[in-house]
C-alpha cells in the first residue's frame, strides 16, 4: 500500500468516526448536575490514566467542566472486582454522576461477555440506587477490521436507559499517535476522552 492509499484510508477512517460520533447516541432522560455535584469516574486503567497519570481523563474533564471528579480507576481490575468495590465509593462520595468505563480487562482476558454484561447492569443499578445518573463508556475489543467497540455496551445502555459514549475509545485504540502503548491512551488520547464525555453531558443537559 503506497502513501496515497494510506492517506485516503486515514481520511475515510476519520469520516466514519465523525459519523459514528453523530449517530452513536442513546436517547435518555437526564437532569442537570447541581453546582456542587461530585462525579465519580469509575473503571480500570483507562480511568486511572495508565501511561499518562498526570493527564488522566478525570483530571482533564474536571478542568473543562468545573465539577469535582473523583478518579476511582484501578489498573488491571476486572468487572467482578469493580462490582464489589463500587458500593463503598458510592456511599463515600454520593456522586450525582458515575462515568462507568469498565470491562477492558474482561475483554482482554476473554472472560464471559454475559458475565461482563451482568456486572455492568448491576453497577448501573447500584449507582441509580444511590441517586446517581450514569454515563456508560463503550470499550473496544479485537475484530476483523481492527479494534471496535464491543456491541454489548450499547445494548446495556439502551436496556438500562443510561447515557452512552461508544466512539471515542474505538478511535483512540486505532490511532497509535493517541496511545502510550498498545492499549492505553497518551495525554492527547485522554484529552479526547474528556472532550467526548463533556460533549455527551452537554448534549443531554447535565452541564
Amino acid at each position: 500500500m503506497n502513501r496515497t492509499q494510506q492517506a485516503a484510508l486515514a481520511v475515510l477512517f476519520v469520516v466514519l468516526v465523525l459519523l459514528f460520533f453523530k449517530s452513536d447516541t442513546v436517547e435518555v432522560e437526564s437532569s442537570a448536575l447541581e453546582k456542587d455535584a461530585v462525579i465519580l469516574a469509575f473503571g480500570d486503567s483507562l480511568t486511572y490514566g495508565y501511561g499518562a497519570v498526570d493527564q488522566a481523563y478525570p483530571l482533564q474533564l474536571e478542568s473543562m467542566i468545573g465539577h469535582r471528579i473523583i478518579n476511582a480507576g484501578v489498573s488491571g481490575e476486572v468487572s467482578a472486582d469493580g462490582l464489589r468495590r463500587l458500593p463503598g465509593l458510592l456511599k463515600q462520595y454520593h456522586p450525582q454522576l458515575v462515568i462507568l468505563c469498565h470491562g477492558g480487562n474482561d475483554i482482554l482476558r476473554r472472560r464471559s461477555k454475559k458475565r461482563l454484561e451482568d456486572n455492568l447492569v448491576k453497577m448501573i443499578g447500584l449507582a441509580r440506587a444511590e441517586g446517581a445518573q450514569v454515563l456508560l463508556v463503550g470499550v473496544p475489543g479485537f475484530g476483523l477490521l481492527g479494534l471496535s467497540t464491543v456491541p454489548l455496551y450499547k445494548e446495556v445502555a439502551q436496556s438500562q436507559n443510561v447515557l452512552y459514549e461508544g466512539a471515542v475509545l474505538e478511535m483512540i485504540e486505532n490511532d497509535l499517535a493517541l496511545k502510550s502503548d498498545q492499549i492505553h491512551p497518551n495525554g492527547a488520547g485522554y484529552r479526547l476522552m474528556a472532550e467526548a464525555f463533556a460533549r455527551r453531558m452537554r448534549e443531554h443537559g447535565l452541564i
